[in-house]
This record gives structure tokens, C-alpha cells and sequence, in this order.
């Protein structure tokens, strides 16, 4: 066991994670053996779809309809460093009720893929 506190934690928090992860007001808020609690307070801001996969489904149905997300998975495997990323989503099956997609993610340039992702889509209407 350790002495690390909630406060140490929370300095790891600030002191390594960027600036678009903090603005999203993460808490530490208790910190046990081997865990911590983490809290990111509610704000309508954070209620909504964004990713690439959901641009791809609203071009497969001619215009974006109300969805939430399933399941998504997504598997690092290098970093992408001085250069824009490409995220190529595609989907790979649109049901009535179920959208099934992938996305590549790539360093802008070429080179080998930096992520790649798979997302579960349920059609609300």
C-alpha cells in the first residue's frame, strides 16, 4: 500500500493530461488500493454523438438521424506525432435498428495506421 492521496492524484491529472481532457472538469474524487474514483460533472455540452463513424452513417442516410452508441472499441497502436490525423469511417452494415462501422485513423502523409476503431450504433427512428 501506498501513500498516494486523492490530491497526488489530481496533480497527476493536471500535470499530464491535455488541455481538452481537463476543460471537461474531470475530480478526483477518492483514490483506494490499486483504484481510483474519477467524476466528470454533467453538462449538456457532453450529451452529444461526435465521431467520424457517425458522419459516415449520416452520409449512408442522407442526413444525420437520431442514434446512440452501443459499443465502441478502439485499438491504439502507435502514436501520430507532428502531423494531422486522417480518419478514413466507413459503415459496414446499416440495419433498421442497428449501424455497424469502422474507422482507420492515419497519420496525414502516409504511414502505417496509428488507430483503428469499430463502433455499434443503435437507429432511434
Amino acid at each position: 500500500m501506498t501513500d498516494f492521496t486523492a490530491a497526488d492524484a489530481a496533480k497527476v491529472l493536471t500535470d499530464n493530461f491535455a488541455p481538452w481532457v481537463l476543460a471537461l472538469g474531470i475530480r478526483v474524487d477518492t483514490v483506494g488500493p490499486e483504484r481510483a474514483t474519477l467524476r466528470i460533472p454533467a453538462d449538456p455540452k457532453l450529451c452529444r454523438v461526435g465521431t467520424a463513424m457517425v458522419i459516415a452513417l449520416a452520409v449512408a442516410q442522407g442526413g444525420l438521424k437520431p442514434l446512440t452508441t452501443v459499443d465502441m472499441t478502439i485499438n491504439f497502436m502507435r502514436p501520430i506525432t507532428s502531423a494531422d490525423a486522417l480518419l478514413d469511417a466507413r459503415v459496414m452494415r446499416l440495419g433498421k435498428t442497428l449501424a455497424f462501422c469502422t474507422c482507420e485513423i492515419c497519420p496525414a502523409g502516409g504511414g502505417k495506421p496509428a488507430a483503428f476503431a469499430t463502433g455499434t450504433y443503435a437507429i432511434l427512428a
